[in-house]
């Protein structure tokens, strides 16, 4: 009895004829599917050929080609030349050729921070504005200043509103004592203008406690004495 019970319950090997079927089957499923297969498989070649294609014949050539065109329009701008700079001179480009060619490139993005400070510079705000708000960096300085420019830009339109704004996300963009304390200064003084004396303390207070060893943040018992948070 010992012995039946074993034969039935103990696993059989699969037959020759259970793995034909069992490859058939999978045949059968390649067969009916191979098209879809083959392009899934395609995809993937040509998708990581594809990448590595595009950074190799295009991307870099064009970063290439930005960089040169932008460099006589930097030596303009370095010459405070900011006509020139951003519209070239006729046998050079300008930043706004570069933008218009190869803003998607790392050189066609500075360009874009450069065209928005030649059009504050050359007082033509909303332009700067909108050439500063499609510029985007990682850069822990630069960013917070094309924010800050477009603070100053506002409040040269009188959109105070939104030059606090600005201002503020120039300040907070990250705690350091280059940036931060000039923008929230400028935040508190348009605060100030705005008729909004008790926020621009609460400004004046973060500028003393976060920097007291910046220019700004000795001078900020003076401005909240001002407006009446007087040092007990």
């Amino acid at each position: 009895m010992a012995e039946t019970k074993d034969k039935a319950t103990t696993p059989q090997p699969a037959t020759n004829f259970d793995l034909e079927q069992s490859m058939h089957r999978a045949e059968d499923f390649f067969v009916k599917n191979k098209n879809v297969i083959t392009i899934a498989v395609l995809a993937v070649v040509v998708g990581v050929g594809g990448f590595f294609a595009y950074n190799r014949f295009v991307k870099q050539p064009n970063e290439n080609k930005a960089q040169e065109m932008v460099f006589h329009a930097q030596n303009y701008f370095a010459v405070d030349s900011f006509k020139l700079a951003l519209n070239g001179d006729g046998n050079n480009y300008g930043f706004l050729q570069v933008v218009n060619k190869y803003g998607s490139t790392k050189a066609g993005n500075l360009a874009k921070y450069s065209a928005g400070v030649c059009y504050i510079r050359m007082g033509e705000y909303q332009k700067g504005i909108d050439m500063l708000k499609s510029f985007s960096s990682d850069d822990l300085l630069l960013q917070p200043t094309a924010l800050g420019l477009i603070g100053d830009a506002y409040m040269e339109l009188n959109k105070t509103a939104e030059g606090i704004e600005a201002y503020k996300k120039a300040g907070h963009y990250n705690d350091n004592e280059l940036t931060s304390p000039v923008y929230l200064f400028r935040a508190g003084m348009a605060l100030e203008k705005a008729g909004k004396p008790q926020e621009a303390v609460s400004i004046y207070k973060e500028i003393k406690e976060k920097f007291p060893l910046t220019n700004e943040g000795r001078e900020m018992d003076k401005y909240l004495a001002r407006l009446g948070d007087v040092k007990n």
